[in-house]
């Protein structure tokens, strides 16, 4: 039998509620919905509560605090440079594979998706488009991505680019067995969307504007689904492709909540909690799977507990991929998808966002309908599915042996906590970025938007000089790919780059116009006990230092500064002298 292909959609920050097929009666997803009836449906199946360490599971197997990735900034949202990839996996296994999206694991060498086993990959940069990674201006439309790390300038919105691309890469490949994922950036914020979606909603006077967009991504992204379903069944390739669409957290606009997490408006399909929450609603998700060719197609619930952890060994199984020696934290999910065997399990998720994780924080300890949030509260999924009534003091022995499974999970994943995760100097040019700077603060710098403000933020940069010589360091305030000077500010009235105004909100254009001019007047490194110093000319754009190195791991520190300020450097681009 000729081994199945792989299609992947994995939408950003979209919810259990966020579809009409979940309950939703809003929103616009006539296509997703087809599918929904067409799927195997994943109904009690659980992620992280943020993006890069769902990410880090989906990619692993591991549990994400395992691998590294337990943020979204600051260093812990770089997949450890040892972990066995899906996409590596799929490569050994005979595989094309293409990426089509938000990577979300890192931006520099050597932890950017084009070095993660990914043949092909179109990427934004960051957790986001417009956040520092990301290539300058960038707002959804025409906007210019990575194509296996180099930039290069699309056509059209960002959704509808990402898709297409994908489907010219399944194209390209569909005589070959191919992996192909579509980890869209909508309707993750700022909430850009086309006109036309928008209007979709304008008129509806239940919808509050902001919501009317982030539902306008959404129908965005189900009009594409569709397309690329369509795709499949005219070429033929629908029947032996295995197709999923799934979101990789709860929502984070889908609806209002009051402060003890009542829906006031919107929907979040009975669940409490959104994107980041302990709860459900944080972490439970659409997870619809289809495979035509062996009649995993019914359109039926499949209600055991399931997990991002699950993916990797799954497909790796459906697709007589070998794994050899790697082993994996979740299970394949074939023999409970092809023959209803049940595992009885614990399954742990958290969020962390922290600079080093803390036992029990906003946790979630799931075994069958208990779920025991924090350590402390216990509910009964299956009776409560709001988690309204706390039933820990009628049931200790059950809390009891939820604790026990959390102090099973923390041994798993806690041994590399205090591991760095460097990024490689010396082996290839490397381009840095404030994003992934470490410090004990959790005082992060990520938007563009802060760049513009002058925001600042501290911190050193992990990283291993892989051979001894000579380094130039530049450091800049502005990207690279626009001709700033440091100390400038940029007049909104001639802003610096055009951006697609009329389908952006009043509160997101901050993220594109204008910028604060700073009165700095030093430039500063520190790496290996070497500190340097440079005044900052007026009409500097970057302030270059050239320093011998030794191999090695070590931390860089870059800073600007004045006599009432220090900050740290937004880019540095760092080369092999």
């Amino acid at each position: 039998m000729k081994k199945p292909n792989i299609v992947w959609v994995l939408t950003d920050d979209q919810g259990m509620g966020d579809l009409g097929c979940t309950g939703n009666v809003m929103i616009k997803t006539p296509n997703i919905d087809e599918f929904y009836k067409r799927s195997i449906r994943m109904s009690n199946y659980h992620v992280g509560p943020t993006c890069a360490p769902t990410r880090s599971t989906l990619m692993t197997g591991h549990f994400a605090n395992s691998t590294g990735v337990w943020h979204t900034i600051g260093g812990r949202s770089l997949l450890r440079k040892d972990e066995w990839t899906l996409a590596t996996a799929f490569n050994e296994g005979g595989y094309e594979t293409g990426i089509f999206g938000k990577w979300h694991l890192g931006d520099s060498y050597p932890y950017r998706a084009c070095d993660r086993g990914f043949k092909t990959s179109i990427t934004l940069g960051g957790g986001g488009i417009s956040q520092i990674p990301d290539f300058w201006g960038n707002d959804y439309f025409d906007d210019t991505y990575w194509v296996n790390g180099v930039p290069q300038k699309f056509n059209g919105y960002c959704t509808d680019v990402f898709f297409e691309e994908a489907t010219k890469f399944i194209e390209a490949n569909k005589d070959k067995p191919f992996f192909c994922m579509i980890p869209t950036n909508a309707p993750h914020g700022p909430l850009n969307v086309p006109r036309e979606y928008y209007e979709m909603y304008k008129n509806d006077d239940r919808i509050p504007d902001q919501r009317k967009r982030f539902y306008g991504m959404i129908t965005n992204i189900d009009e594409n689904f569709g397309k690329m379903i369509k795709y499949l069944e005219d070429n033929d390739l629908l029947e032996n492709t295995i197709v999923i669409f799934m979101t990789d957290n709860g929502t984070a606009g889908g609806f209002n909540m009051d402060k003890s997490g009542n829906v006031t408006s919107g929907y979040n399909a009975g669940l409490r909690g959104s994107k980041n929450s302990e709860y459900d609603g944080g972490h439970r998700v659409p997870f619809f799977f289809r495979y035509d060719a062996l009649n995993l197609n019914s359109g039926v619930d499949e209600n055991n507990i399931t997990a991002s952890v699950d993916l990797m060994p799954t497909l790796l199984d459906f697709c007589g991929v070998d794994v050899g020696e790697h082993t994996f934290h979740g299970i394949s999910l074939k023999p409970l998808l092809c023959d209803g065997i049940v595992t009885e399990r614990a399954v742990v998720t958290d969020s962390q966002r922290v600079p080093h994780p803390i036992k029990w924080r906003k946790s979630a300890v799931m075994r069958e309908s208990w779920r025991l949030v924090n350590g402390e509260e216990l509910y009964d999924i299956d009776s409560d599915r709001a988690q309204r009534h706390d039933l820990a003091a009628e049931n200790p022995a059950v809390v009891a042996k939820l604790r026990e499974d959390y102090d099973l999970w923390w041994e798993l994943v806690s041994p590399k906590f205090d591991e760095e995760i460097p990024i490689s100097i010396g082996d290839h040019d490397n381009y840095l970025t404030i994003h992934d700077v470490r410090n004990d603060q959790d005082n992060g710098v990520y938007q563009q938007a802060q760049v513009r403000e002058g925001v600042a933020g501290e911190g050193y940069f992990e990283v291993v000089v892989e051979k001894d010589g000579k380094y130039e360091f530049k450091l800049r305030r502005w990207a690279k790919e626009v001709p700033h000077k440091i100390k400038d500010g940029i007049d909104p009235a001639h802003n610096d780059v055009e951006f697609a105004r009329d389908c952006i909100s009043e509160k997101d254009i901050r993220q594109y116009e204008g910028g604060v001019a700073l009165d700095l007047t030093h430039a500063h490194i520190s790496i290996q006990g070497q500190v340097e110093n440079k005044e900052i000319a007026d009409d500097d754009e970057y302030v270059s230092f050239v320093l011998d190195l030794q191999q090695g791991h070590t931390h860089l520190e870059t800073w600007f500064s004045n006599t009432d300020l220090k900050m740290g450097a937004y880019f540095v681009e760092v080369t092999k002298a």
